[in-house]
């Protein structure tokens, strides 16, 4: 592997860069929140060779955005709930845009 290799996967939002302990510090948290939003599902962290849990940029913005949500009291389950509809929004609306038309077009429109 050469240099700009590893320098691509740095780059990759997808690729499993940050171990358990250093994703907690980054994000403010214990290793405990990302266990259990890992067991909440919102994500589920890629193991290494040594069997440890392993983070990628996005699932760590994920986890910011349920840590935002905790934080203002949200229940861990509701706040991964929360941050899963979010993220399947985001891909609805993506979609829409890729077709060239927005939501609210889509509607069926009544006759007035």
């Amino acid at each position: 592997m050469t240099a700009d290799d590893s320098l691509g996967r740095l780059e990759d939002d997808g690729y499993p860069a940050y171990t358990t302990g250093r994703a907690a510090e980054l994000l403010g948290t214990t290793q405990g929140f990302l266990r259990a939003i890992g067991e909440a599902r919102l994500i589920t962290p890629l193991r290494s060779a040594g069997g440890r849990r392993r983070y990628s940029r996005y699932q760590l913005r994920l986890a910011a955005r349920a840590r935002e949500l905790v934080d203002r009291g949200t229940p861990i389950e509701a706040a991964c709930r929360i941050v899963t509809l979010e993220v399947r929004l985001a891909e609805a609306r993506r979609v829409n845009a890729e077709h060239g038309r927005p939501a609210t077009e889509r509607r069926p429109r009544t006759a007035a």
